[in-house]
C-alpha cells in the first residue's frame, strides 16, 4: 500500500469521522453549555452533576481550575467510549470535552442572577441544549453521559433519563458540601436539562404512531394516503369480544401510520370526522428508518 493511498484515505477518514456539520454542532453546544454553567451554575454553587458537578465540588475544596479537572476526570470514560461504542464516537466526545474544558478557561460570562428558580431553569435549559447539540452531532460533555450511551443500547430507557439517574446520585452525594436546598435545585436543573435534551434530539420531527380501528377503515386509508400524504400499514384483525357479547367478532382493518407531533391532531381529527366512534392508539416511536417517512413525512 503506498504511502499516497495511506495519505489520501486518512484525509477521507478524517472528514468522515469531523463532517462540518458535526463540529459547527459540537461547538454551539459547548458554547451553550459554558454559558449555563458560568453563567448560572458554577458561580451559585449549583452542582450539575456527573463529571462536571464532581469538578465544581473539587473545585470549591482545592486551587485547581476547573477547566484541569474536566479534562482529566473524562479522559478515562472517553477511553471507556472508544472500547465499548467506537472510534468515531470517543474522537466526538474527546473533540468535545477538550472544547469545554477550553471554554471554561478561557471564556469569562459574568453571573446573570441569583435567583435560585431562575438559575435552575435556565441553567438546566442552556446545558439541555449543550448536552443535545453535542450528541447530535455523535459525540458527549460529560464522561458519565459514556455510560448513558453505552447503557442505552441494551435498556429501553433513554439516553437522557439514564443521565438523570446518575446524575442526581452524583447530585446527592454533593449536595452535602452545597447544601440540601442547593442539591434539590440541582436536581431540578437536569430535570430542565433532560427535557430539553430530549427535544433538540428529537425536535418537533419526533415521531408518533397512530393505529386506527373504525368500521370506516378503507375511508380512512384513503384520507391517509391520498388527502394527507403518508405512508400506511395495514394489518389484519379481528374486532369485538365486549363483556356482554364475548362471543361476537368481526374481522376489520387496523391502519397504521406514523406521523410527527405536529401532525397528530390534524390526522386524529380528520378520522373522527369520518366515524367519531373510531378507536386510536397512539405512542411514540423510538426511532424510525426507512419507508417514506424521511421523503413525504409519512408513516409505514
Amino acid at each position: 500500500m503506498s504511502p499516497d493511498y495511506m495519505k489520501n484515505s486518512g484525509r477521507v477518514e478524517w472528514r468522515t469521522i469531523f463532517s462540518f456539520n458535526s463540529i459547527s454542532l459540537t461547538i454551539l453546544g459547548v458554547f451553550f453549555a459554558v454559558l449555563g454553567m458560568q453563567g448560572f451554575m458554577v458561580p451559585n454553587n449549583f452542582i450539575d452533576g456527573g463529571i462536571t458537578g464532581l469538578s465544581i465540588l473539587i473545585t470549591g475544596i482545592s486551587n485547581i481550575h476547573i477547566s484541569l479537572l474536566l479534562l482529566a476526570f473524562n479522559i478515562p470514560f472517553i477511553i471507556i467510549g472508544y472500547h465499548r461504542i467506537g472510534r468515531t464516537f470517543s474522537m466526538h466526545a474527546f473533540l468535545a470535552v477538550v472544547l469545554l474544558s477550553a471554554g471554561m478557561f478561557f471564556i469569562e460570562i459574568p453571573v446573570f442572577t441569583t435567583d435560585k428558580v431562575l438559575i435552575a431553569v435556565f441553567g438546566g435549559f442552556f446545558i439541555g441544549l449543550g448536552i443535545g447539540l453535542v450528541i447530535r452531532a455523535g459525540g458527549v460533555i460529560d464522561g458519565l453521559e459514556v455510560i448513558a450511551q453505552y447503557t442505552e443500547k441494551k435498556s429501553a430507557f433513554s439516553s437522557g433519563e439514564i443521565i438523570l439517574t446518575l446524575n442526581t446520585l452524583v447530585i446527592l452525594g454533593t449536595s452535602f458540601k452545597f447544601g440540601i436546598e442547593t442539591g434539590m435545585y440541582s436536581i431540578l436543573v437536569y430535570y430542565t436539562a433532560m427535557k430539553t435534551t430530549d427535544y433538540v434530539m428529537d425536535g418537533f420531527d419526533e415521531y408518533t404512531s397512530l393505529s386506527i380501528i373504525s368500521r370506516e377503515a378503507d375511508r380512512i386509508k384513503e384520507l391517509i394516503v391520498k388527502d394527507m400524504g403518508k405512508a400506511i400499514t395495514v394489518y389484519k384483525g379481528e374486532r369485538g369480544y365486549l363483556p356482554d357479547s364475548f362471543d361476537i367478532k368481526m374481522g376489520c382493518d387496523i391502519v397504521m401510520t406514523v406521523v410527527t407531533r405536529l401532525e397528530i391532531y390534524r390526522i386524529r381529527e380528520a378520522v373522527m370526522l369520518i366515524d367519531p366512534a373510531a378507536f386510536i392508539l397512539i405512542h411514540s416511536v423510538k426511532e424510525v428508518k426507512g419507508g417514506l417517512v424521511k421523503r413525504s413525512g409519512g408513516g409505514r
